[in-house]
């Protein structure tokens, strides 16, 4: 006789926790459009998945030099992010950890910041943007020693030497990347572990932040 309560007590409380999912999710992120054209159309879906799914600005659109909060409705970390500019033309940012970044950009520029949740189309203050310094500090937010990084600019086409040369960056360790200023606030960061295994993220935003921490 207890069975029933029992076994719908255990249905409720998964449902719960399946619900609380994204609303606990760190993949939350502002979408930046430091390119010098409105984009009108903007999506974001996990990378496991091939679909893209619904235009996040519904009726709205992206003005140059502004940016939107997005609150994606799944947990996800590692998302696929695409936008449409006025011209028809098409971008995307592949693979972003959404969980360890604060902003994705799209152009070669930042942008002032912008208070969390504010509306498409922003106000006074808005839209000044400026090239920004690109350099960051790294942080082994791992539980894996680092034995090899490499970070240069999205417009470059190598990634350039091995920033720890003969050294490792054991867990808690940090490290300052030192990258030119002029080419663009985006950097690509490719990360090798004593095992071998590597991970690489693309389209870092680094203008607005001092340090990242890799997981």
């Amino acid at each position: 006789m207890v069975r029933i309560p029992i076994l719908a007590g255990l249905l409720a409380f998964a449902t719960l926790l399946m619900g609380a999912g994204p609303a606990a999710a760190q993949n939350r992120f502002y979408l930046v459009n430091g390119s010098g054209q409105v984009i009108q159309e903007a999506y974001v879906s996990p990378s496991r998945i091939s679909e893209w799914g619904p235009d996040i600005l519904g009726a709205g659109v992206l003005p140059v030099g502004n940016q939107v909060w997005v609150t994606p409705n799944f947990p996800d970390c590692v998302l696929d992010v695409r936008v449409r500019y006025a011209n028809g033309t098409d971008d995307t940012r592949m693979q972003v950890n959404a969980c360890n970044i604060s902003r994705v950009v799209f152009g070669g520029g930042g942008v002032a910041p912008v208070a969390p949740g504010a509306a498409i189309g922003g106000g006074p203050g808005y839209g000044r943007a400026t090239t920004g310094n690109p350099s960051f500090t790294i942080v082994n937010g791992t539980g894996t020693v680092i034995r090899e990084i490499y970070s240069s600019l999205s417009s470059q086409r190598d990634w350039g030497p091995d920033r720890l040369g003969a050294n490792t960056l054991q867990p808690g360790g940090s490290l300052f990347i030192p990258l030119p200023q002029g080419g663009g606030c985006t950097a690509d960061i490719r990360v090798v572990y004593m095992n071998g295994a590597a991970n690489e993220r693309r389209g870092v935003e680094t203008c607005s932040i001092q340090q990242l921490t890799w997981r």
